[in-house]
C-alpha cells in the first residue's frame, strides 16, 4: 500500500508520541505537531492525505483549526479525523458539520488508533487519487455542443485530466473519449473545463462510469507502483 502522509495535531505529549509511533509502525508518513497555530500555517503549505486533530487545544482550537483546513487550497478536501476527550453528542454533531470525516474518543491505545488507521486508510488513499495526477499522453477527442475537436492529454486523476485539445475555453461542457496506455481500455466521461490557457486546459469529471472508474484507478495503481 503506498505511504500515507498524515498531520497529527495534538497538545498532550504523551498523546502525541503515542500516535506519532503507531501511524509509524503502519507505514504512515507523520507530521507531529503540538500547536494548532503552527498546523495552520502547515495546511496552507503542503498536501496531507489525512489530518488527525485534537478539539481540545488553546490559542486556536480544533474547531477553528477544522474551519482553516476546509478554507484551504492545500487541504479542502482532505479527510479530518477529531480526536477528543468529549463523549456528548453535540460535540461530535459540531465536527461533522464543520467538515470532520471521521471521529475518535480519547483515551486512545494502540489497539484503537491501529483499527483507525486500517479503517480510514483506504479512504485516504481513494481521496489521494481523486486529486493526484500521473503522467499520460494519449489522444483525446472532446465533444462541445454539436463539435468535435481533437487533442492529447498530459495527466490524468480520478478526479479529471489535464489536456491540449483546441478552441477549449474555460465553463465548456465537454464529451471526453481516449484510450488508456497500454491497455486500450476505452473512456468516456462527462466534464467542464475548469481552467484554460492558451496552451492546455483543466478539465474537472462530472460524470464517469463505474467501468471506467475502475479502469482508471487500475491505470493509477500500476503508474504508482511503477515509481516506487
Amino acid at each position: 500500500m503506498p505511504t500515507l502522509k498524515l498531520l497529527v495535531v495534538e497538545d498532550d505529549l504523551a498523546c502525541l508520541e503515542l500516535m506519532t509511533e503507531v501511524f509509524t509502525s503502519l507505514k504512515a508518513e507523520v507530521r507531529a505537531v503540538g500547536k494548532s497555530e503552527k498546523a495552520a500555517a502547515m495546511v496552507n503549505q503542503e498536501k496531507f492525505d489525512g489530518i488527525f486533530l485534537d478539539l481540545e487545544m488553546p490559542t486556536l482550537s480544533g474547531f477553528d483549526l477544522a474551519r482553516l483546513i476546509r478554507k484551504s487550497s492545500w487541504n479542502k478536501s482532505t479527510p479530518i479525523v477529531i480526536v477528543t476527550g468529549s463523549d456528548e453528542r453535540k460535540t461530535m454533531q459540531d465536527a461533522f458539520a464543520i467538515g470532520a470525516t471521521f471521529f475518535i474518543q480519547k483515551p486512545v491505545d494502540r489497539q484503537k488508533l491501529s483499527v483507525l488507521f486500517r479503517t480510514v486508510s483506504g479512504g485516504m488513499l481513494e481521496n489521494r487519487r481523486k486529486y493526484t495526477r500521473v503522467p499520460m499522453q494519449a489522444d483525446v477527442s472532446c465533444t462541445v455542443g454539436s463539435r468535435t475537436v481533437r487533442g492529447v492529454s498530459w495527466n490524468l486523476s480520478m478526479g479529471g485530466m489535464q489536456v491540449e485539445v483546441g478552441d477549449l475555453k474555460a465553463k465548456d461542457t465537454v464529451r471526453l473519449s481516449f484510450q488508456l496506455p497500454p491497455s486500450g481500455a476505452a473512456i468516456e466521461a462527462d466534464g467542464v473545463v475548469v481552467w484554460a490557457n492558451e496552451n492546455r486546459q483543466g478539465v474537472q469529471f462530472m460524470r464517469v462510469s463505474e467501468q471506467s472508474q475502475q479502469s482508471i484507478r487500475q491505470f493509477m495503481t500500476e503508474v504508482e507502483n511503477m515509481d516506487r
